[in-house]
């Protein structure tokens, strides 16, 4: 069974910088696509930054202006959104996610979900 854990989401100020981390346990390596959203209260889950586990190529979100990194440790287990020069409109509930078989174009084409990890950003 595919499990995604999330953690080191927490609250910062504005410039500041987090690395969220999403452990995965049971057999992703296949999988054609891990991502992570985001979703904020009353809004659908929006696509910040992927990654297809086969080539290891990234995409980011254009509006997140380079601060977003998507990677993956060493043992392929672990996925990580290193955030940077946080901003109060960043905050949200973070979800990794990952998707079985292409295109994976929407949320719903996800198979397994993290149970998320919330981030706000104040002074």
């Amino acid at each position: 069974e595919v499990q995604l854990v999330e953690s080191g989401g927490g609250s910062v100020r504005p410039g500041g910088s987090l690395r969220l981390s999403c452990e995965t346990s049971g057999y992703t390596y296949n999988y054609y696509l891990m991502s992570w959203f985001r979703q904020t209260p009353g809004n659908e889950r929006e696509q910040v930054a992927r990654m297809f586990t086969g080539s290891l190529n990234t995409d980011h979100r254009d509006s997140i202006e380079g601060r977003f990194t998507i990677s993956q440790g060493d043992t392929r287990k672990t996925l990580f959104l290193q955030i940077d020069s946080l901003k109060p409109e960043d905050t949200a509930i973070y979800y990794c996610a990952a998707c079985s078989k292409g295109p994976c174009f929407t949320a719903t084409s996800y198979d397994h979900w993290g149970q998320g990890t919330q981030v706000t950003v104040s002074s």
